[in-house]
């Protein structure tokens, strides 16, 4: 291989490296972005003994796609005061799905 032929393939292979970044410098995700909440309207509570709270509809990560998990009552008991949807966080183990739940308990 000619040397123009070599620094012509360092070139090249340096701008793809950095068309792998993220905006801020760091690796790109390997997933989607998370599409927008789809409506969903909170209908009247049932009638039930123990108290209810409403847990709104969220995307999930299948570990291939998104897919929407309408919202519904669920018991309060048990849970934290405040609901948090799913994200992706990026550790030193990589990006790893952090699944919708309930927080502050």
């Amino acid at each position: 291989m000619s040397r123009s032929t070599a620094i012509m393939v360092t070139l090249c292979l340096g701008i793809l490296t950095g068309c792998m970044a993220g905006p801020d410098g760091g690796a790109l995700p390997p997933y989607p972005p998370v599409p927008p909440l789809m409506a969903d309207p909170m209908p009247r509570p049932p009638v039930t003994a123990q108290a209810l709270v409403w847990q709104a509809g969220h995307w999930d990560w299948t570990g291939s796609d998104y897919v929407w998990q309408a919202g519904q009552y669920v018991p309060a008991a048990g849970h934290g005061p405040l609901w948090r949807p799913g994200w992706w966080n990026l550790s030193a183990a990589g990006w790893r799905w952090e699944p919708a739940q309930w927080v502050g308990n």
